[in-house]
């Protein structure tokens, strides 16, 4: 039987990622994290010489952080309670921007922290294609779609227009920083924590059932 489906972000939407990771780059590599920057591209810089990292450092660091240090990451307050909540009333699935050959230690990674999702879709680039592909598959009675990106709200907005979309950022030294994507018109709500966000997505679910 058809159910509503909740695909949702990992990364400061069910898990802190930022913090966790900033604290290894100081710790192993010597690079401070400015997280009050909204391009993450530019927000490394080596703590002796204020020098911003090039890119293909970032990422060399970032696929090296997803390999051997994801054990470092932690639950954003308020996300298991909330997962549990929604998933008796609809199916969830983790849609995340990691290369594919992370999707095993994702999914390893939230059945450790007792989150209820049945599977997790890798992704690279804007979600809405994905989101897209992931609903024609389910074939839900309604989907909810939640991240922490403003590019990926408006990239869902764009593609899967009948989706209620989430804008959600759970990590408090980010939020302040980035674009909203309910100020642009793209997302129904922006809610930055999970105690605000249940309520919010179980009236939006009740009201589908109506």
């Amino acid at each position: 039987m058809a159910r509503p489906l909740i695909i949702s972000d990992c990364d400061e939407v069910l898990l802190h990622m930022v913090v966790p990771f900033a604290g290894w780059l100081a710790e192993a590599h010597g690079v401070k994290f400015q997280m009050t920057r909204q391009d993450f591209a530019s927000a490394l810089s080596y703590a002796e010489t204020g020098e911003t990292l090039a890119q293909d450092e970032v990422w060399r660091l970032l696929n090296l952080f997803f390999t051997d240090e994801m054990h470092r990451q932690y639950p954003i307050t308020g996300a298991v309670a909330a997962l549990h909540a929604l998933a008796e009333h609809a199916d969830v699935v983790v849609l995340t921007n990691l290369q594919d050959h992370y999707a095993e230690a994702r999914t390893a990674q939230l059945a450790e922290h007792n989150l209820p999702v049945a599977r997790v879709y890798t992704n690279q680039g804007p979600k809405g294609p994905a989101l897209k592909a992931i609903i024609e598959a389910h074939a839900p009675t309604r989907a909810f779609f939640i991240d922490d990106i403003a590019q990926h709200i408006e990239s869902a907005a764009e593609m899967t227009p009948e989706v209620v979309r989430l804008h959600l950022c759970g990590e408090a030294h980010v939020a302040p920083h980035i674009r909203c994507a309910h100020q642009a018109g793209a997302a129904h709500a922006r809610i930055d924590d999970w105690g605000t966000a249940l309520p919010w997505l179980m009236d939006q679910i009740k009201t589908d059932k109506d």
